[in-house]
């Protein structure tokens, strides 16, 4: 497993993650709503620890920045 995330990247996946959560227990989401949504912000969390996002993989795509050793 390649790292293929940039620092921003993982930036706005936890910050965005962090907003839907606030979201919750603010209670301004419930239901399937926030079902989904606290679901897509684990996953943002799990990828940007991981720094691997495994959709990137199929497209080619590295937000990471080169080594220019």
């Amino acid at each position: 497993m390649k790292n293929n995330m940039g620092t921003l990247d993982k930036v706005v996946r936890i910050v965005i993650a962090l907003v839907i959560a606030g979201l919750y227990f603010a209670e301004k989401i419930s239901g399937t709503t926030a079902i989904i949504l606290l679901s897509l912000a684990i996953i943002f969390i799990i990828t940007s620890f991981l720094s691997f996002c495994p959709l990137y993989l199929p497209f080619g795509i590295s937000t990471r920045k080169k080594d220019t050793n």
